[in-house]
């Protein structure tokens, strides 16, 4: 399964990932200034009306949330910075995590993303221009981001692969090691698809043992029995902040219940 983030801009598992990660930075930052590396960017903001509308999954993820009726606190916050940039009130464009992350930091607080891609890192470049606290870096996250850790005392990590090459759940769960061994006071956020049971365990055992604290949330819009589609989503956190588990089981359950379909479920789990 290829996840690119033009193509699935807005989906589900976006609101998932993106919810979460400004509940992330945000108990970060109430600790002190803080510094988020995001290992696979992207290119920042997407017009929906590109690679997203062929896909429609916008329209089945943030068009459903835009237009919901009864949003918990942590969706509406979602919600609100969608809206910020479509003032026209549609839901044309979706900012990704370098924008929404970089315009929730406070005074002292610094983005960088690193992209591997030339033209998407120009892309992010614009994107994140007349942003002081932003950076788009060339290169491959994977690599890089471990090293930048630590120098940057305590940061909050992202791990948001195209899940494109057969290696990247494995490379995924190393960078997190990596991260954890040279700082263990990092929070590491790693987003993956959930196609089947197999390929999630496997990816838990690559972790397990080897970091500290660690928390699953899934949410699953329908039962994982066709590996071939992506039935749900799931963001592991290592060293979760106090409050994550309630702020997990909350985003996760919306998404589960306002877009899943029977048989869907949210779960939210500590190893």
């Amino acid at each position: 399964m290829n996840y690119r983030h033009s193509f699935h801009a807005g989906n589900f598992a976006d609101l998932v990932k993106h919810a979460l990660v400004l509940w992330l930075a945000a108990a970060r930052q109430a600790q002190g200034p803080l510094t988020v590396l995001d290992t696979h960017a992207g290119a920042g903001l997407y017009d929906l009306s590109g690679d997203a509308a062929r896909s429609k999954e916008a329209e089945a993820g943030v068009a459903r949330l835009m237009n919901a009726e009864g949003r918990t606190p942590l969706m509406e916050a979602l919600a609100d910075r969608v809206a910020a940039y479509n003032p026209d009130g549609d839901a044309r464009y979706y900012p990704g995590s370098p924008l929404l992350i970089a315009d929730a930091l406070s005074d002292g607080g610094r983005y960088v993303g690193f992209e591997l891609n030339p033209p998407v890192r120009a892309m992010l470049a614009e994107a994140l221009a007349g942003r002081a606290n932003a950076e788009a870096r060339e290169g491959d996250g994977y690599d890089l981001a471990p090293a930048e850790a630590a120098r940057a005392r305590g940061p909050l990590v992202l791990i948001d692969p195209p899940f494109e090459k057969p290696d990247d759940y494995a490379r995924a769960a190393e960078a997190a090691v990596a991260v954890a061994r040279r700082d263990p006071s990092a929070t590491v956020a790693i987003w993956t698809p959930l196609k089947d049971l197999e390929t999630f365990d496997a990816f838990i055992r690559r972790l397990e043992g080897r970091v500290g604290p660690t928390l699953a949330a899934e949410a699953r819009l329908r039962p994982l029995t066709d590996p071939m589609k992506m039935n749900g989503c799931a963001m592991v956190v290592v060293n979760p902040p106090a409050g994550c588990e309630a702020a997990a089981n909350e985003i996760c359950g919306w998404v589960a219940g306002a877009l899943g379909e029977a048989g869907g479920r949210a779960e939210v789990w500590t190893f």
